[in-house]
């Protein structure tokens, strides 16, 4: 595996971004320059992350998230 993270990281393993093997490692993201710990999604290329509100989750059992757009830098925690 790169030392660099991938372009797209969902951490929902429903979707089709879902790595567990670069969530394994710990993928810390910051987002205008601050460190973000409520990322459920992001996109480099595009320039998105995907935060969750809190505790709240959907009739599906999903948490409820919000779409913000900016830069985003993500990096490996572990080696």
């Amino acid at each position: 595996m790169s030392d660099t993270p991938p372009d797209r990281l969902s951490v929902d393993p429903s979707s089709p971004h879902h790595d567990a093997d670069a969530l394994q490692r710990g993928v810390g993201v910051r987002f205008k320059g601050e460190e973000k710990t409520n990322v459920e999604e992001y996109c480099v290329s595009e320039g998105w992350v995907r935060l969750a509100l809190g505790n709240r989750v959907d009739r599906k059992g999903k948490a409820l998230t919000v779409k913000l757009q900016g830069p985003v830098e993500p990096y490996f925690q572990n080696g």
